[in-house]
């Protein structure tokens, strides 16, 4: 989707994307009010509103895993070669 939009680093918008609604998930799933939400991921009321809106400009990839960590969730990064038949190598998030 975001490639094409010919959003640059469109792999890893992406990623921050998928990364942000899951954490989105998480906060929802466990009936988080935003302060609580903020208080966990240790950012403020607007920062969490941001996040769940999509607006990931002030967010790293990096950042982005330690909100899933303090949220409980481990999260691991597995790197592979390219499989066959890819023209690019990718950036992705599974959800286990």
């Amino acid at each position: 989707m975001f490639a094409d939009l010919d959003v640059p680093d469109a792999d890893e918008a992406l990623a921050r994307a998928d990364l942000a609604r899951r954490i989105g998930d998480l906060i929802s799933g466990q009936k988080m009010t935003r302060a609580l939400a903020g208080s966990i991921l240790g950012v403020d009321q607007p920062a969490v509103l941001a996040l769940l809106s999509g607006r990931l400009d002030g967010f790293s990839t990096d950042r982005l895993f330690r909100f899933l960590n303090a949220l409980g969730q481990d999260v691991e990064i597995v790197v592979r070669p390219r499989g066959r038949g890819n023209g690019h190598a990718s950036t992705r998030v599974i959800d286990s």
